[in-house]
């Protein structure tokens, strides 16, 4: 067995390491996210690393697909955050201006077409080996969740709050995605990260309105 293969036994299921570490890692994403510590990058690349290994050693190519991705956008996530930090700045979070959100939900709603038009050609979602119409709606949701993860992560390099939002509607099509198919272990941990998206966002959102409030004062004061 090499050490890809390599995990435990429990309750009669084989859990691999990497499929293990590689989602702690990616909730730890999102606690670290919270604070906007950089180590939120490093981590979620690691995680991505070990979640495309597992990925591959189960023959799941779309899901890899997802990690690489997820893998490439947390380089960039990482040098965007380092520009935004340089000088000992604090890292200026904000909401996506208009112009902003028409382009995150067009690039959703444009992106899930095209993707979901690729899987099924190319047979990279599960969802298109069922027989229609339920294999057409499996496939569209896998697209959704792929782009819209994609969105919501080059949301979060760029510091726009809406990105936990954007995770919120992608966990609202995955949770009981998850659960529907049978993946229950998948749906608890959507389900774990969904209430943790949620409480990130309240966190962000505070926070940015509590820097707006206390701008003037500062203003005033010099």
């Amino acid at each position: 067995m090499n050490w890809a293969d390599a995990g435990f036994t429990i309750f009669g299921t084989h859990v691999l390491w990497t499929d293990l570490v590689g989602n702690i890692a990616a909730l730890s994403t999102v606690l670290l996210a919270m604070r906007k510590s950089m180590w939120t990058w490093p981590v979620q690349f690691t995680g991505s690393v070990l979640l495309f290994i597992a990925s591959i050693n189960a023959h799941i190519t779309g899901n890899a697909l997802k990690q690489a991705m997820f893998g490439i956008l947390a380089l960039y996530g990482w040098w965007a955050w380092r520009r935004g930090t340089q000088g000992g700045k604090q890292l200026a979070i904000r909401p996506a201006g208009g112009w902003e959100r028409l382009l995150l939900i067009a690039a959703l709603v444009a992106g899930t077409l095209l993707v979901g038009l690729l899987f099924w050609v190319t047979k990279l979602s599960w969802g298109a080996q069922v027989p229609l119409p339920k294999g057409a709606f499996l496939v569209a949701a896998d697209a959704y969740i792929f782009v819209g993860s994609a969105i919501a992560t080059w949301a979060q390099g760029r510091a726009l709050v809406d990105f936990w939002m954007v995770w919120v509607a992608v966990d609202l099509v995955g949770v009981p995605l998850a659960f529907s198919s049978g993946l229950v272990v998948s749906g608890w941990v959507y389900g774990v990260f969904f209430v943790l998206v949620v409480v990130g966002f309240v966190k962000w959102l505070r926070e940015y309105r509590a820097e707006t409030a206390a701008a003037p004062r500062v203003a005033v004061a010099q």
